[in-house]
């Protein structure tokens, strides 16, 4: 599977698809684009990946969340390119025997893809100005103008 799409995430489809006889409890995490950062508002984010490398680490990531907490399901899909404000940028669903393993591996999965899956974010501001910074807020953040 790709776990990233230049298209809009369809998490409709994704819900629809990951349900298991054997899964009590599925928890699906869609991170949508807010329309301001830092008291700015936000016109759009932009995305970049090293893809192959981003991809291989996503999969690897759900591999290992479906081993630690013995997962039925573990799906994640991240935007890249432009993505408008009330759009979604990364979904996570995860489905276990209850809900517990399923909220600890959702956490667990989209924390690391946030801290170390090499994917960059551009935050596009209304006055003209775009600060690159990392996958979160916890990196230092670089402003710049037009």
């Amino acid at each position: 599977m790709n776990h990233l799409s230049t298209e809009n995430i369809d998490v409709f489809s994704l819900w629809k698809r990951s349900h298991h006889p054997e899964a009590g409890g599925i928890v699906l995490f869609s991170g949508e684009v807010r329309d301001n950062h830092q008291g700015k508002k936000v016109s759009h984010l932009y995305y970049e990946a090293a893809e192959p490398m981003a991809n291989k680490m996503i999969a690897e990531l759900l591999r290992e969340a479906t081993q630690r907490w013995g997962l039925r399901v573990a799906v994640a899909v991240h935007r890249l390119g432009r993505v408008a404000v009330m759009e979604t940028a990364v979904v996570v669903i995860t489905g276990a025997v209850h809900r517990k393993e399923a909220y600890a591996a959702n956490q667990y999965i989209i924390d690391r893809i946030k801290h170390h899956v090499p994917i960059w974010k551009c935050e596009y501001f209304a006055d003209g100005e775009r600060m690159w910074g990392g996958h979160c807020s916890c990196y230092g953040e670089q402003k710049e103008k037009g």
